[in-house]
């Protein structure tokens, strides 16, 4: 068994960490921190919880965080950087949700951000956390940057085009539609039900913070091959709760040459316990993947032309936020890595 610690639990993504780790067999939860519910029961705040933690929200506290094996950050932007050096110091080991490590060049992170970097000496030390593409990395790793919701669609959906070579990566396009809880549990205008109810569509056209992560994760799929990743990349907003339906489009470079793309697929993923390859012909839906950690994806060849287009659909903030977490802490820890994620989704 391992003690773990919760830095900002107060949120979608710190919601769905307790919803997986209290059910996690080798798991037990000893701190979940907010400064704004200190003293509060986590059960209070989330009625769904009932009888399944007795835990009250405490002030962050380095000491006592650092007596966990493992820490979850589920906070915003900027804090986990201000308390990362002090809590590594005590020898335990972080996966971090927030954006704060996943970008390894930190003058961009603070362009994409409106900061300066508060650890920029950690930033190399940060393991990306895709599991399917880093996952010797990451057992070693002390700290793991877990992606972002956006990028693991994408990158999941991309990897084995790009790992082959296969297509141009000039220009890239990523159009992807996420439910509201994406934006996080602050009241905000845009995510009203009013607001989001019965409209569909795009923000952040001119460029979303996704996108160096995006990029950057693709580049290093490339593995040096071809020029480096530009993406257009295009989100939107589904009036619906949670779940990512990514479309991604590409073009062959060798078009009477491609392979069987059915078949490639497959393969790289046959045992990745988290990624679904649809049969030949289905698309995959956001309500299949509920409530899941698991990533399902289909391959087209439209018209046999040379534009491929590829479907990859997550939970936002499962495989997407907080499942992938739990899955880093398995392979950081020597844990099967489906503990505690064999879920079935939520369907209808």
């Amino acid at each position: 068994m391992i003690n773990v610690g919760i830095v900002g639990g107060t949120g979608y993504t710190g919601v769905e960490l307790l919803r997986l780790l209290v059910k996690h067999p080798e798991v037990t939860v000893a701190v979940i921190t907010s400064r704004a519910k200190a003293g509060i029961a986590v059960a209070d705040l989330y009625p769904n919880l009932r009888g399944h933690t007795d835990l009250r929200f405490s002030e962050p506290d380095v000491k006592r965080l650092g007596e966990c094996d493992v820490v979850f950050f589920a906070t915003p932007h900027g804090v986990a950087q201000n308390l990362m050096p002090a809590l590594l110091e005590t020898n335990t080991r972080v996966v971090d949700l927030s954006a704060d490590f996943r970008l390894r060049d930190t003058e961009r992170w603070g362009q994409w951000y409106g900061q300066a970097h508060g650890c920029p000496e950690l930033v190399a030390e940060a393991v990306y956390g895709l599991p399917e593409v880093n996952r010797d990395a990451i057992r070693q790793a002390r700290l793991v940057a877990c992606p972002g919701c956006y990028p693991t669609a994408a990158q999941l959906g991309f990897l084995p085009l790009l790992e082959q070579g296969l297509v141009a990566t000039d220009n890239l396009i990523v159009s992807a539609a996420s439910g509201a809880t994406g934006a996080g549990r602050q009241a905000k205008v845009d995510t009203l039900l009013t607001e989001v109810s019965d409209s569909f569509k795009a923000y952040a056209a001119g460029g979303h913070r996704h996108l160096p992560e995006i990029e950057q994760g693709l580049h290093d799929i490339q593995g040096g091959r071809g020029e480096p990743a530009r993406v257009t990349f295009v989100p939107h907003l589904l009036p619906m709760i949670r779940g990512i339906h990514a479309t991604l489009y590409s073009r062959a470079l060798a078009p009477d040459q491609l392979p069987d793309l059915q078949a490639l697929y497959e393969q790289r993923f046959a045992n990745e316990p988290f990624v679904d390859v649809m049969p030949a012909g289905e698309h995959p839906q956001t309500r299949s993947v509920k409530g899941s950690n698991v990533c399902r994806i289909s391959v087209f060849r439209p018209q046999d032309r040379d534009t491929l287009v590829v479907l990859s659909v997550i939970d936002n903030l499962t495989k997407g936020a907080s499942g992938q977490a739990v899955q880093n802490m398995n392979i950081m820890f020597g844990f099967e890595e489906t503990l505690g994620l064999d879920l079935v989704a939520l369907l209808p």
